[in-house]
C-alpha cells in the first residue's frame, strides 16, 4: 500500500465523503455560516438513479450584484475509496458553477438550474467528455426553457471565488458556467473570436460573469 493510500484510509472510513467534505470547506470559507438550499438526488445514480449528480447547493451572492450561486457535487469523486487518493484529479476534475440573475416573476428560488445543471451532467457521463474553461455549447435552445431570451448557449470560465481546490481524490477545478446569445454562440463558431476573447469582453462590466437572461 502506498503512503498516500495508507494515510487516506487512517483519516477516513466507508461511513465518510472525502470529496464533497472538500467542496462544503471552500463553500463554507466563502458564504460562512449560510445555510445554502440543498437539492440532493433520491436515488444515487451509481444505482440506477437519473440524475448523476449528488447534489447541488445554492447560495446567496450580493457581489457585484444580488445574484444566486449554484455549485454542483458530482462530477469528482465524493464517496470514501482509497484508490482515488493517488489520483491527480478527482474524477471528471471539475464542478459545475453558476451565478444567475433572477427574473423579476422568480420571486422565490429558481429551480430551472437545478435540472438544467443535471442535463449536462447527463450529458457528460454518457458522452464521457468533461468541460473545461472557454469550451463553450449550444443548449439548442433558450437555456431555461419556455422564455423569451437570446441567451441560448454557454460557455466556461474559472469561478472567481471557487477557482481549484485539492482534495483527498485530487484537484477540482471549478468551472463557472456563463449564458451566451445565439449571436455570441454563432460568432464563435465562424471564428470571429475566440471564447476567451469574448469572455474577457464581458468581464470588463461583469467581472463575476453572473448570467442574466435579459442580456442582449
Amino acid at each position: 500500500m502506498s503512503s498516500k493510500k495508507e494515510l487516506y484510509t487512517q483519516l477516513y472510513t466507508e461511513d465518510d465523503m472525502p470529496g464533497y467534505d472538500a467542496i462544503s470547506a471552500k463553500e463554507k470559507e466563502i458564504y460562512g455560516n449560510q445555510e445554502p438550499l440543498h437539492w440532493a438526488t433520491i436515488v444515487p445514480f451509481e444505482l440506477g438513479g437519473e440524475d448523476p449528480l449528488w447534489a447541488i447547493d445554492c447560495f446567496k451572492s450580493a457581489k457585484q450584484q444580488p445574484h444566486f450561486h449554484f455549485i454542483t457535487s458530482g462530477f469528482s469523486n465524493l464517496y470514501f475509496e482509497p484508490d482515488y487518493s493517488e489520483d491527480e484529479f478527482s474524477g471528471f476534475g471539475f464542478e459545475i458553477t453558476l451565478r444567475y440573475r433572477p427574473l423579476k416573476e422568480e420571486l422565490a428560488q429558481p429551480i430551472w438550474p437545478v435540472n438544467f445543471l443535471q442535463n449536462i451532467a447527463k450529458y457528460v457521463f454518457k458522452s464521457g467528455n468533461g468541460f473545461g474553461e472557454y469550451h463553450y455549447m449550444s443548449a439548442n435552445g433558450p437555456i431555461r426553457t419556455e422564455t423569451n431570451t437570446e441567451i441560448t448557449a454557454f460557455a466556461f470560465y474559472i469561478d472567481p471565488e471557487m477557482g481549484t481546490i485539492d482534495t483527498p481524490h485530487g484537484k477540482v477545478v471549478f468551472i463557472q458556467l456563463f449564458g451566451l446569445t445565439t449571436q455570441e454562440y454563432n460568432s464563435i463558431r465562424n471564428k470571429e473570436y475566440t471564447t476567451k476573447q469574448l469572455l474577457e469582453k464581458h468581464l470588463v462590466n461583469n467581472p463575476m460573469l453572473i448570467t442574466d437572461l435579459n442580456r442582449k
